[in-house]
């Protein structure tokens, strides 16, 4: 299964723990886990923290069983997050290929119309007038998240593909 909804990335990685560490370890409902995160992190609106626990289940830090989300007991090791970010996550790896490809750094603009033909029709359809708004903010985050995960890297041109640190 693979997740859409992507948080802004943060500046390090520990604040995922932080994150992390606000989901109950007792199953809760979605509202529960969510007034928890706003209230132990700051995060908000309520959409916001829901996106961070959606997350948090394609980084497999967190679960929906029959009784509810509830987080599970692992520490977030960067190796686990890469590669559960890569396989669980929509258009990561998509987007890396862009980057591979290119020959340069591309703006978040140009990896989302290299991107475009990868959005889902029903997405596209529903998001009609404002898709290159929604999902060009997808894209930007997943490329945010790449760079935390030294995946790709940020430079004054844009995005590119990282030079050997986790892209094996």
């Amino acid at each position: 299964m693979q997740f859409k909804l992507v948080p802004e990335a943060p500046e390090d990685l520990e604040y995922v723990e932080t994150v992390q560490r606000a989901v109950p370890l007792v199953p809760g409902t979605e509202d529960d886990c969510c007034a928890r995160i706003m209230r132990e992190t700051g995060i908000g609106p309520r959409d916001e923290a829901r996106t961070w626990l959606t997350f948090l289940r394609a980084l497999e830090l967190a679960r929906e069983g029959q009784a509810g989300f509830y987080r599970e007991r692992v520490d977030p090791d960067p190796d686990h997050l890469r590669e559960a970010f890569r396989e669980r996550v929509y258009g990561v790896p998509v987007v890396l290929d862009i980057l591979e490809a290119a020959d340069g750094p591309l703006s978040a603009d140009a990896v989302f119309e290299s991107f475009r033909d990868e959005i889902p029709a029903y997405e596209q359809h529903k998001h009609r007038t404002r898709l290159q708004e929604i999902w060009g903010e997808r894209v930007r985050r997943l490329l945010e998240w790449a760079v935390l995960f030294d995946l790709a890297e940020r430079t004054p041109e844009g995005y590119a593909r990282d030079g050997g640190r986790g892209n094996g």
